[in-house]
Order: structure tokens, then C-alpha cells, then sequence
């Protein structure tokens, strides 16, 4: 640029020129941190760094770079640009005053390649511009004026920036001190029409590259749009009807369908109805399609049961692997509790016991949430089997009842269905007769042919309808009869219940007539001679301890002498003589324990 702050690089340069003084070119270009070359394409300097500049403050600019908005950046006021004498094969360049403000240039035109240079010599030919420029890459084309200017067209943008930089500099032809051979250059941005086109032209190629990028990005998030269904016709009704009838090929041992094909049909068969292509001479038609597509129903059904199926097998898996889970943890959470002892504790040093106490917490952790977790299982299993075993023969009857119904409710509606085939057969047959009058005797043959096949339908289709109107009876029959147990069945758990009330009533009765005897025994507090000596006994051993004793150490100490002794009977004896014996409480909180005194001498006193 103006202030001289552009790379200069001369990798894509054609060096063929010879340079008088190559020492000057390599302090120009290492001033701008770019490693000079020479002619044969070796660097001038082997240990020059390009990162590196001799002038800091520069930073090196890549000149591969595309021009188009580049901005060199801006060199500090202190620090002027030192550039260097340039000799050439007909000419020289001597840089400009380095303390001179730097040339002024234009805006940038978009994607300018052009650019106007002022200030040449008189006597300068196009050979001479050619010699100078062509080291700042390939020129497309020069148009010189009469006067001292000219216009230089490159084939890069980059190529100006690099033409930019010789703004400034005073050039001589030869050796000669005429002002005809002498000059300051000024280079300076050009705006040329066919930068501009050219520039225009790549902006639009980016945009098209731009929208059809996005177009394609549109058109893989765009969801596919369904197929679209055929219009009706006999032939496409004959396809659609196969179509939907290969489940029941498959229930009659055929090979197994594709879902797809039925769910296709389906489609097509829900489009044409919302369309409106049901009439009267089609209705037959649609009405075996929505039969056949009935029919799945008992497959989806099956399919339903044989995944439930799958489920359970998996929930079996699960809880087996988790029970061997279980004892895996159990293993490993005893293995650290005999570490934990004392025998093998001494042994470890202080982080180990640390990592052993916190692995032990965390293992019963985990097994405590895995025990739970099997645990929560096994309750929904025992609360699923005892809703089973609730189930009472009441119940069991009234599912065979519903079952009965809803059998009854679908020979009803096969019986409605066939009737609505017979009505369909006989308006066929009415429209045939119609159509024979108004046909040619060569059509009646065949007309006659159709009729004898529909009356023989119909029979057939009547006498379906009476095997299923007898059906019909024989399950209406069944359905009185489970009726008629049903009661039975009511009638027998209510004259059940009367018995048991009875019964009830009966063993009160009794026990009320018991209870006087058993106050007359109750009223003294020793009732048998056994009695007696269980007294005796526990009143010397507890006169050995006058501190007292638990009742689980009294009865151990009788139970060596009669192990058919109880506790709970020694208890309520001692109850009964409170004069004899007295129960106390001692300790405090979780070490509360009750204990059993011997008071007979305090009692005598009192009674």
C-alpha cells in the first residue's frame, strides 16, 4: 500500500531478469519479513525466518491472499518504513524520503485488478512499465497514455497490493539524468468496468453456490411426502381386496404377509371411502374390503399376547440376574466384614482401613437398593397371584356369561351382516332383470348364466343364515342354562351363610353358659396343685436374687426342670399374685428391661 506496509513475496513472481544489485532487493524484501529469492528459485538467505521481519512492528501478511478487503495494518508513527534502492535491467528505483507522509490513495473499488500509475517517465515505453510491474505478478494488459500515466490490469486482486507498494518511489532509466528519463511513481486503485463485471459475476456465482446449498440443506430436513393413492377402479379394487385378504391366507397356513402391504391398503381403502367412491354398485365391493380388514383384529390380538408373552420371559430373565446380582453382593460385602475384624483390621495400614470402610458402605449401598428393587418385584407378583386367588366361582360364572354375550353379539352381527348381503344379492338380481330387457338376445345367454349363479348364491347364503339362526337358539339356550345355575349357585352361598350365623349363634350361647363355672374357679388365683409349685419354685429362686430377674431367665431355669413350662403361662400366673410378686422397670432408653421381684413378705403384712 501507500505506507509501504504490503508483503512482497516472490513465489509467484517470474524471475527471469537479471538483477545488477540482488544485496538492495534482499534488504527491501526482508524489511517487509519475506525471504527474498534468487534466480535460480534458492533463498538468498538460508536462515531467514518469515515470521520474523528485520523492522518490528510489521507483522508478515500472507500475499496469496485474495485484495478484496484487505487492510494492511497501520505502522506506528515512530517507526517510518525504510525501504531500499530496486535495480532492474533498465532501470532503477531509489525509495522516497522515509520522514514523507505516505502517498494518498482512493477507496478500494470490489474486486479491483486495476490500477493507475502516474508520474512515468517521457521517454518510458511499455517494456520499461513491463520490466517494473511484472515482478508484482502476471499483467493481463497495459494501456498507456500519451502522457506520463498508464493504466496496469493484473490477474489476481493481490497482485495490486503488491503494485501498491512501489507508490512513491522515483525511477530512472539507465544511467541518464535528463528529466525526460526521470519520474515519481504513483500507483493508486483504478475502477475499471471489467473489474467490476468480473467481481459482480463471482458475487452472483456465491449467491446461486449459496441457495442451492440451502436448497439442498431445505430439502433433507423436509419430510418425504406420502405416496399418493390411485383413483378407484375394479381392477385396483381387486388389488387392494388380495391385499388385505393375505392375513387369512397366513391363518390357513401361508406363507407371512408383509405389514406394509395391509397398511397400504388400508390407506387406500380409508381414501377412497373419505373420496366417496362408495355408491350403490360398489357398496358389495367396500363391504367385503371392511370384512377382511375386520379380520385382523384376532391377528393384532394374537400379536399382543406373544409380546405380553415376551415381556413376562424377559421379567423372569431380570429377575434371575438380579437375584445372582444379589448374591454376588452378598459375597463381597462378607468379604468385607472379615476384613473388618480384628484378626486380619491390625494388618492394614490406616488408608487401607479407610478405602475398606468406604467400599463396604458403598457395596451395602448397592445391595440394599438392588434388595429393594427385587424385593418391590416379588410384591407385585404376590399382589398379582392373590387378586387371582380372590377370584370367586361367581365371578368365574359371570365371565362365561360375558363370554357367552359377546358371542351371541357377534353371530348377531354376522346374522345382520349376511341379511345386508342377501339385500345386496337381491338388488343385484333386481338391476340384472332390468338390464335384460333393454340387452340384445346374444347378452341374454349370459345373462341367464349370472342368474342361475346368484339364485345359487342366494340359496346358499339362506342356508347359511338358517345354520347360524339355529346357532343362534342353541346359544341363547346355554346362556338360560348358566342363567339357571347362576341361581342355584346364589341360593346355595345364602342358605351357607345362614348355617354359619346359626352356628355362631349357637357357640355364644355356650360360652355364655361356660362363663359362671369359670368365675367360680377364677376366683381363687391358684388353680391346681402344678400351680402351686411353680409358685414355690419361683418364689426361692427369686428370693436368691433380690435384685430381681427377666422373665426369660426365670422360665429358663424352670424349663430345666420341665421344658413343657411356657412363658407366657409363668407370666400370667405371676400376674395373678401381685401380693407375691411385683414387675419393675430398670435402665434407661434402649436399655429398659423389666424385671420380676419377690414381695410375698411385704404381701403378708398387707393381707
Amino acid at each position: 500500500s501507500a505506507d509501504g506496509g504490503i508483503n512482497l513475496s516472490l513465489d509467484a513472481i517470474p524471475m527471469g531478469l537479471p538483477m545488477s544489485d540482488p544485496a538492495a532487493w534482499t534488504t527491501a524484501m526482508n524489511n517487509l519479513g519475506m525471504a527474498p529469492m534468487g534466480m535460480t528459485g534458492q533463498p538468498l538467505l538460508p536462515d531467514f525466518d518469515p515470521a520474523l521481519g528485520v523492522m518490528t512492528g510489521i507483522p508478515p501478511i500472507n500475499p496469496m491472499m485474495p485484495g478484496l478487503g484487505i487492510v494492511p495494518p497501520p505502522i506506528p508513527p515512530d517507526m517510518p518504513a525504510v525501504k531500499e534502492i530496486i535495480h532492474c535491467k533498465s532501470c532503477t528505483l531509489f525509495p522516497p524520503n522515509p520522514h514523507l507522509p505516505p502517498p494518498a490513495t482512493r477507496e478500494r473499488p470490489p474486486g479491483c485488478k486495476t490500477v493507475f500509475v502516474g508520474g512515468l517517465p517521457e521517454n518510458g515505453t511499455e517494456q520499461i512499465i513491463m520490466e517494473v510491474f511484472e515482478q508484482c505478478g502476471e499483467v493481463i494488459a497495459i494501456r498507456k497514455s500519451k502522457k506520463n500515466f498508464c493504466h496496469i490490469r493484473f490477474a489476481e486482486e493481490f497482485m495490486v497490493d503488491k503494485a501498491l507498494y512501489l507508490s512513491g518511489y522515483r525511477i530512472r532509466l539507465g544511467s541518464s539524468t535528463d528529466k525526460k528519463d526521470t519520474g515519481r511513481l504513483h500507483v493508486d486503485f483504478a475502477q475499471a468496468r471489467d473489474d467490476l463485471y468480473e467481481w459482480e459475476c463471482k458475487q452472483r456465482m456465491l449467491a446461486r453456490e449459496e441457495r442451492h446449498r440451502r436448497r439442498l440443506e431445505e430439502e433433507r430436513f423436509r419430510p418425504p411426502s406420502p405416496p399418493p393413492v390411485v383413483h378407484y377402479s375394479d381392477h385396483e379394487c381387486s388389488v387392494v381386496a388380495e391385499k388385505l385378504k393375505e392375513w387369512r391366507a397366513f391363518q390357513r397356513g401361508g406363507e407371512l404377509p408383509d405389514d406394509t402391504k395391509f397398511l397400504e391398503a388400508i390407506q387406500t381403502l380409508l381414501t377412497w371411502i373419505e373420496r366417496g367412491e362408495v355408491n350403490r354398485r360398489t357398496a358389495n365391493n367396500f363391504y367385503s374390503m371392511i370384512q377382511s380388514a375386520n379380520s385382523h383384529i384376532r391377528r393384532l390380538v394374537n400379536e399382543k399376547a406373544a409380546h405380553e408373552k415376551e415381556m413376562e420371559e424377559a421379567k423372569e430373565k431380570f429377575k434371575l440376574a438380579l437375584s445372582g446380582i444379589l448374591v454376588q453382593f452378598e459375597q463381597i460385602v462378607a468379604v468385607y466384614h472379615s476384613a473388618s475384624k480384628q484378626k486380619a483390621w491390625d494388618h492394614f495400614t490406616k488408608a487401607q482401613r479407610k478405602n475398606i470402610s468406604v467400599w463396604c458402605k458403598q457395596a451395602e449401598e448397592i445391595r440394599n437398593i438392588h434388595n429393594d428393587e427385587l424385593m418391590g418385584i416379588r410384591r407385585e407378583e404376590e399382589m398379582e397371584m392373590s387378586d387371582e386367588e380372590i377370584e370367586d366361582p361367581s365371578e368365574m360364572k359371570e365371565t362365561e356369561e360375558s363370554a357367552l354375550v359377546s358371542q351371541v353379539e357377534a353371530l348377531k352381527e354376522e346374522n345382520d351382516s349376511l341379511r345386508w348381503q342377501l339385500d345386496a344379492y337381491r338388488n343385484e338380481v333386481e338391476l340384472l332383470k332390468q338390464e335384460q330387457g333393454k340387452a340384445s338376445r346374444d347378452e341374454d345367454t349370459t345373462k341367464e348364466q349370472q342368474m342361475k349363479l346368484l339364485q345359487q348364491a342366494l340359496q346358499g347364503m339362506q342356508k347359511h343364515l338358517l345354520k347360524v339362526q339355529d346357532e343362534y337358539k342353541k346359544r341363547e339356550a346355554e346362556l338360560e342354562k348358566v342363567r339357571e345355575d347362576k341361581l342355584k349357585i346364589e341360593t346355595l352361598l345364602e342358605n351357607l351363610k345362614e348355617q354359619e350365623s346359626s352356628a355362631s349363634r349357637a357357640c355364644a350361647c355356650s360360652q355364655e353358659k361356660e362363663c359362671p363355672a369359670e368365675k367360680t374357679l377364677s376366683n381363687s388365683p391358684v388353680k391346681s396343685e402344678r400351680e402351686v409349685l411353680l409358685v414355690g419354685i419361683i418364689s426361692t429362686f427369686l428370693h436368691v436374687h433380690p435384685f430381681g430377674a427377666s422373665i426369660e431367665y426365670i422360665c429358663s431355669y424352670l424349663q430345666r426342670l420341665d421344658s413343657k413350662i411356657c412363658t407366657a403361662e409363668v407370666e400370667v400366673l405371676m400376674t395373678r399374685l401381685q401380693n407375691t410378686f411385683r414387675q419393675e422397670l430398670s435402665g434407661v432408653g434402649a436399655s429398659l428391661e423389666k424385671r420380676w421381684k419377690f414381695c410375698g413378705f411385704d404381701g403378708l403384712k398387707m393381707t
